[in-house]
C-alpha cells in the first residue's frame, strides 16, 4: 500500500510540477526587467535644477492673477466642481487606473514598480482586492498615510476630495515608496467594477470621486482581462465620463499569454465590438495587448509582440512624464477657456434677464422662463454668433438649470462692470492670458522641443478669442 501511494506521488509531481520548475519555481519564471530600466531611463542621474519651478511658479501667478478672479465672480466651482489648487498645479503626472474587478490593475502597478515580494506591494488576487482608491507617490521611507490626513494636508493636490464626506477618505490611502519612477509621476489604483453592485452600497459617491480623478489624470489606463469583456451601466457610466479625455486613454487587455493565438484574436475582435458604442471618435484609443506582470509569459504564446507591446506602453508612459510642463500649462489655458465661455453665459443671462424685467415683471417668473427654455432668448446661439466660441465646448444646458438653482441671477454682475482702473477689466485679463501669456509660456520650454498633442493641438494655441458681444 505504501508502495502504491509513493508512486501516485510521484506521478502527480510529474503532473502537475514538471521537473524544471521543481528546481527552482521562484528563479526561472520571473521576467527579465532591463527594459522597464531602460525605457523609462530609471538609472539616469538627472541634475536638479530650478526651470520646471520657474516654469510652474509663472504658472501659478497667471492662474491667481488672471483666471481666478474671473472664476470666483461667476462661481464656475459650482458648475464643475472643479477647483484648482496650487498643489494641483505644481503636482506631478497622475496615472489613473481603471477597469473591472480583477483584471490585474494592483498587479500591473506592483509590476512597473517592481514591488513584487516586498512589503510595498500592493495587494492582488482572483478575488475583488482593492476597496480603496490607493495613491503610490514618492517619499523618502515606505509610509501609510490615511485619506483624512491626505484631504486636511493643503500642500498635497487632494485636498478638494474632503467634499465627497468622511465615508469616502476611509476609503482612500496614500502610500509613500522611494523608488526612481515615483519621483517623477504618481499611481492612483481605484477600486474595481462589480456591476451587480449599487452605486449606495459603497457609501460615497463612487462615480463623481471617479470623475475627479479622470479630470486630474494625464494618462488612464483603461484595463480588461479576456474573461471579464461585459459591458453593464457602470461601465458604460465610467466611459460617459471619460467622454472628452480620449487623447488620454489608453486601453488595456492583460493577461493576453493565457489565450491561444486564435481565441486572442476573436478576444480582440470582442473587446473593440463592446466599447465601440461607448467611445464615439474618429480615432479610437490605442490597445495595448500584453501580460502586465512579474512572471515569464506562458509557452507557445507571442512573447516578442507582447514585450514589444509592453515596451511601447512604457514609451507612452514617459513621454508624459517628459511632457509634463506642456501638458500642466495645456490643462490650465483649457481651464480657462471653460471658464470664459461660463462667464460669457451667465454675462448673457444676466443682460436678457435685465432685458425682459419691466417695473410690473415678477422677477422670479422672468428668470424662471429664461432658464427653462434658453433657445427661446437666443441664450446659447448669440454667444456661438458674437463670440468665437465652439458649439462643441459650450456647457450642458440642464446644468444651469441647477446651477441657477442655488446661485441666485441677481448674485452676478455683468461683465461689462467687472472692470477697475487699476486692475483692467476679468474678461480682457483672462482673454490675454489664454491669447498670449499660456502659448508664450509653453513656447519657452526647452527651445526646438515639439509641444506634446496634449497642449496645442488638444486646445488650439492659435485660437484669438474676441469677445464682439462687450458692448462699447
Amino acid at each position: 500500500m505504501e508502495r502504491i501511494l509513493l508512486a501516485l506521488h510521484d506521478a502527480l509531481s510529474i503532473v502537475f510540477f514538471p521537473a524544471e520548475e521543481l528546481e527552482d519555481v521562484g528563479e526561472s519564471a520571473k521576467r527579465d526587467r532591463s527594459h522597464i530600466e531602460s525605457t523609462l531611463k530609471l538609472k539616469e542621474e538627472k541634475p536638479t535644477d530650478d526651470y520646471s519651478g520657474t516654469i510652474l511658479q509663472r504658472l501659478r501667478k497667471i492662474y491667481h492673477s488672471s483666471i481666478k478672479p474671473l472664476e470666483q465672480s461667476y462661481k464656475y466651482n459650482e458648475l464643475r466642481q472643479h477647483e484648482i489648487t496650487d498643489g494641483e498645479i505644481t503636482s506631478k503626472p497622475m496615472v489613473l487606473f481603471l477597469g473591472p474587478w480583477s483584471v490585474g490593475k494592483s498587479t500591473m502597478i506592483n509590476y512597473l514598480l517592481g514591488l513584487d515580494d516586498t512589503p510595498y506591494q500592493l495587494y492582488t488576487g482572483a478575488e475583488p482586492t482593492t476597496s480603496e482608491f490607493t495613491v503610490i507617490m514618492h517619499g523618502p521611507k515606505l509610509k501609510t498615510i490615511e485619506g483624512i490626513v491626505m484631504a486636511a494636508d493643503s500642500t498635497r493636490s487632494f485636498s478638494p476630495l474632503e467634499k465627497f464626506g468622511q465615508n469616502f477618505l476611509e476609503k482612500l490611502i496614500g502610500i509613500e515608496v522611494p523608488h526612481k519612477l515615483l519621483e517623477r509621476v504618481t499611481f492612483v489604483d481605484t477600486p474595481g467594477i462589480i456591476e451587480n453592485r449599487k452605486q449606495q452600497e459603497r457609501g460615497y459617491p463612487f462615480n463623481d470621486v471617479c470623475q475627479w480623478f479622470i479630470d486630474r489624470a494625464d494618462l488612464i489606463f483603461v484595463v480588461f482581462d479576456p474573461t471579464k469583456l461585459d459591458v453593464g451601466l457602470e461601465l458604460e457610466m465610467l466611459f460617459r465620463q471619460l467622454k472628452g479625455r480620449e487623447s488620454q486613454i489608453r486601453i488595456i487587455l492583460n493577461k493576453a499569454d493565457s489565450l491561444a493565438t486564435q481565441e486572442l484574436m476573436r478576444v480582440y475582435g470582442a473587446l473593440f465590438w463592446s466599447l465601440a458604442p461607448l467611445i464615439n471618435v474618429t480615432e479610437p484609443p490605442r490597445v495595448y495587448v500584453s501580460s502586465f506582470w512579474p512572471l515569464d509569459y506562458q509557452a507557445d504564446t507571442h512573447r516578442e509582440l507582447f514585450l514589444k507591446e509592453e515596451i511601447s506602453l512604457l514609451e507612452d508612459l514617459n513621454q508624459v512624464i517628459e511632457n509634463r510642463l506642456e501638458n500642466k500649462i495645456a490643462f490650465i489655458r483649457q481651464h480657462a477657456i471653460r471658464v470664459r465661455i461660463h462667464a460669457l453665459l451667465v454675462d448673457r443671462y444676466l443682460q436678457t434677464y435685465k432685458d425682459k424685467m419691466t417695473f410690473f415683471s415678477d422677477g422670479e417668473l422672468v428668470f424662471k422662463d429664461i432658464v427653462e427654455d434658453p433657445d427661446k432668448f437666443y441664450i446659447f446661439k448669440s454667444i456661438l454668433a458674437k463670440t468665437n466660441v465652439s458649439k462643441f465646448d459650450l456647457p450642458n444646458r440642464e446644468a444651469y438649470k441647477d446651477f441657477f438653482g442655488i446661485n441666485p441671477i441677481n448674485a452676478f454682475k455683468l461683465l461689462a462692470q467687472q472692470c477697475s482702473y487699476m486692475g483692467g477689466c476679468l474678461l480682457e485679463k483672462i482673454e490675454r492670458a489664454i491669447t498670449h501669456e499660456l502659448p508664450d509660456l509653453l513656447g519657452s520650454i526647452g527651445l526646438g522641443k515639439k509641444p506634446s498633442i496634449l497642449s496645442c493641438d488638444t486646445t488650439g494655441c492659435g485660437e484669438t478669442p474676441k469677445n464682439r458681444y462687450k458692448k462699447h
